[in-house]
């Protein structure tokens, strides 16, 4: 049975962005009620590898290599 709800134009439009050909509002809004359900802290693991795209990260990696080779020729 189908219920007709009355929804924000801001909400709507962001899932219509999450929405795909593929899923329903229906099945958007299961996984996004699904995903509230869970521990806090568990959603972490979705953020994992979002950061590598960064400039800003990849400068921090290349000094952190910086500092792990001059500490290794150092103290070898």
């Amino acid at each position: 049975m189908a219920k007709t709800i009355m929804i924000s134009n801001e909400v709507y439009n962001n899932l219509k962005n999450i929405k795909t050909e593929n899923k329903s509002y229906s099945d958007v809004l299961k996984e996004l009620l699904s995903r509230n359900k869970t521990k806090k802290g568990s959603n972490l693991f979705s953020c994992f590898g979002i950061i590598k795209k960064d400039r800003e990260w990849e400068d921090a990696k290349k000094e952190i290599k910086r500092g792990w080779e001059n500490w290794s020729r150092r103290y070898v």
